[in-house]
Parts: structure tokens; C-alpha cells; sequence
């Protein structure tokens, strides 16, 4: 969830079948424009990538996995992207919808009325499209008790998931669905067990046949990135007096796995760049991976007020020409942010592995630099690279997303 007010930023992609040549240019090097912003605002690391519909244009990254230790980042770590997530379940709804597993009106009714005694009225019209544009009048997160409760009892994300909706369903949500926007983690989560019912499959089991395989996102999946004590990827870090203090990968690393509709994906900026550009050529027509409609319900809010198309914030910046997508994800100990202007043909992504309210500085400096790069550069010059798409202690505290 959010650090700071601004709605949300940045995302990646892959090619369309065999329209592409393989590597035409290397891509510019962003390290050395990244390189300042990260000193100024004192973060471990901090990188970032600049894509199009056919490719990456710019790509780099700079400082160390973890502070005080002597290991650099590269342009192939991967990075936590936390409630980016949002808009890969919300590509796995898109898919399933085109397969006709559901539709946007499925609602919780129609998937757990039979299987949830004593459901609320309110939820039973609640659709999937409600859940993932923040519609709904679900909560920001589950009640703490009950969240709490479902994690420590174990079992499957996929059971812990179907835990909190047997319970969270027969009390009323907080608002009137389709009344406001209220952003919501739990609506999401929500989402996410409606596809697993539906399907007979995990969440995360749908995320690699629906997205990582065909954009050819091989290096991603879920949870902090890296092995238990080892530094070879980035740590994630938490403020430490003027410094800060790396995370190790651990359970305490990331939000517990219940919560992966919402938050979980790693991913490195090269496979982000596939998403983004996935969405980018699904803007020009190119239905080889999702339909017309399901590209233009992912980038178009479902009303005037609504704010939210699923997954993402809808709104607009003035140095684009049309819709911007951007969404901000941090799991509390990264951040990430992701802009997609759709008529320019461009999306710019930025991550760190370090989350306070301090990043937000940095951040607006990293997204101004990447958009004045572009632009010095000739804009909607050939792509630098095409990506291929790939036919003891006390009970503590569980964290909510």
C-alpha cells in the first residue's frame, strides 16, 4: 500500500509473435542518470527501465543489495513489486474472462452464495470487476483478529484464502458496493479466491500459465527475492537511523502468501518490461495474447468517479499525450512504481529495495529524469531491444498487505 498520496506509477512487457529482430542496438544505460537520485535520497539501490510496445529502450540500475555490504545490483536482480501485483491478477481475470470462465459481473454470489452460510446480502452483488477497481466497499485489509487468525492456523494460501472469505462474508462491508472508491487489499484477495473457486487452481498456479509463461517473464515469482542467508539479490531494508537495515529473506520478509493477489510478485525489470508492453500493444490492436475488450476494460475506469480501472489508477500527466496508467506497490521494505502512458507508446518503471515515506523524493526525481531521457532521445526512435515473447517468542503481529 501506499507511502505517500500520489495515486501510482509505472509497468513492463513482452513482443508479438515473430514480428520482431532480436537485439538491434544495446539499450541505453540508465545507471548513470540513476546514480545522483539515488545518492540524493540516500536509498541501497535504485533502478529502472524504459519500454515500448517492441522493446526495451533504456534499462539500468545502481548501488548495493544490501546496505553497508560491498554486493552491487544489476540490471538482472529482481525486484519486490508488492501491490503492482494488483494488475497481474487483474490480467489472470482478463484471460479467464476471454477463455469464458466468467465475466466482469460474476459476483460473490454467484461463486460462494451456495457455499457460505449466512453471507451477507450487501456481498452477494459485489462483482469481479467491483473487487479489482477498489468498488466494492470492502476495507483496506481484513479485520486484524481474523487475518491474524487465518495465518497462524497454516495451511495452503489457497485454504487460508478460503478461510478469510467464509468468515469475512457474513459481515456487511463497510460501504455500499458501487457507492465510492476505496482502495482495498482484501477486495483484491477477495478477487483472487474467485478465480481460484472457479478454476480448481491456486492463485499463483494462475499467474505462471496465464501471464509469466506466454509474456516469457522467466525470471519472477513471488515472495521476497533470494535465498535464505545469501546476498545475491537485493534485500528489501527498513529505516535505521539516518541508514538502513536490510531485511533478511524469511518469512518476515514479505506479507505472508495468503495475501498474493494483492502483493506478492517479484520480478526483474526486464520481465516487468514484458508486461508493461503486453498492455502497450494491446493498446494498438495486437490481440494475440487478450482480446480488444479485455485490453480496453483493464485500461478504462469503469465510471466517471470510479478512479480505478482493475489494477490500476487511471488518470492522466502533462507530459503525455493520453491515459496514463500508474499504480505504486511496497510491501513496506521495497517500493515500486509503474506509469504506462498508453498513446504514447511508452511505459517507465522504477523499484528500490527500501520503503519510507523518504522515497517519494527520489521516486518523482527518477520518473522526471526517465521522461526528459526519452524525450532527448528522439521519443518514438526504433526500439534499443525487442523481448521475444515466449510462446519461541511472544505470538507477533501478522502484517496485513
Amino acid at each position: 500500500m501506499p507511502f505517500w498520496s500520489l495515486p501510482m506509477m509505472l509497468q513492463a512487457v513482452a513482443a508479438p509473435p515473430g514480428d520482431f529482430q532480436a537485439v538491434v542496438a544495446p539499450p541505453r544505460d540508465l545507471a548513470p542518470l540513476l546514480r545522483p537520485i539515488a545518492a540524493e535520497g540516500g536509498l541501497p539501490a535504485l533502478g529502472a527501465v524504459i519500454v515500448t510496445a517492441a522493446g526495451i529502450e533504456a534499462i539500468g540500475a545502481t548501488g548495493v543489495r544490501s546496505w553497508g555490504s560491498r554486493s552491487r545490483v544489476t540490471v538482472a536482480d529482481r525486484w519486490h513489486l508488492g501491490s503492482c501485483t494488483k494488475a497481474v491478477t487483474s490480467l489472470v481475470a482478463a484471460r479467464l474472462i476471454d477463455r469464458g470462465v466468467l465475466t466482469w459481473e460474476t459476483t460473490l454470489g454467484d461463486v460462494f452464495g451456495r457455499t457460505t452460510p449466512g453471507m451477507d446480502s450487501a456481498w452477494r452483488s459485489v462483482s469481479l470487476l467491483l473487487l479489482l477497481s477498489h468498488r466494492s466497499g470492502a476495507a483496506l485489509n481484513f479485520d486484524d483478529a481474523l487475518w491474524e487468525g487465518t495465518v497462524r492456523a497454516g495451511g495452503t494460501p489457497v485454504r487460508q484464502r478460503q478461510a478469510l472469505m467464509a468468515q469475512a462474508l457474513r459481515s456487511a462491508p463497510p460501504s455500499l458496493p458501487n457507492t465510492v472508491t476505496r482502495y482495498s487489499n482484501a477486495g483484491v484477495i477477495m478477487a483472487g479466491a474467485m478465480l481460484e473457486a472457479l478454476t480448481g487452481l491456486a492463485w499463483e498456479d494462475l499467474v505462471r500459465r496465464e501471464v509469466f509463461q506466454p509474456l516469457g517473464m522467466t525470471h519472477s515469482g513471488f515472495g521476497a527475492p533470494g535465498r535464505r542467508g545469501a546476498v545475491e539479490q537485493p534485500l528489501g531494508h527498513t529505516r535505521k537511523g539516518s541508514g538502513w537495515a536490510p531485511v533478511p529473506v524469511g518469512p518476515g520478509a514479505d506479507n505472508p502468501p495468503v495475501a498474493g493477489p494483492t502483493g506478492t510478485v517479484h520480478t526483474t525489470l526486464a520481465d516487468w518490461a514484458r508486461f508493461a508492453a503486453a498492455h502497450l500493444r494491446g493498446r494498438r490492436g495486437d490481440g494475440s495474447y487478450l482480446s480488444a475488450q479485455g485490453w480496453r476494460r483493464l485500461q478504462e475506469a469503469g465510471g466517471v468517479d470510479w478512479e480505478y480501472a482493475p489494477g490500476w489508477v487511471v488518470g492522466r500527466a502533462p507530459w503525455a499525450t493520453g491515459p496514463v496508467l500508474r499504480h505504486l506497490g511496497s510491501n513496506q521494505f521495497w517500493v515500486a512504481e509503474a506509469t504506462i502512458a498508453l498513446d504514447d507508446d511508452v511505459a517507465m518503471l522504477i523499484v528500490t529495495n527500501a520503503a519510507d515515506d523518504s522515497v517519494e523524493a527520489p521516486f518523482k526525481a527518477a520518473l522526471a529524469a526517465l521522461v526528459a531521457n526519452r524525450a532527448e532521445h528522439g521519443g518514438g526512435e526504433r526500439p534499443a531491444r525487442s523481448i521475444p515473447r515466449r510462446p519461541s517468542q511472544a505470538p507477533r503481529r501478522v502484517r496485513q498487505p
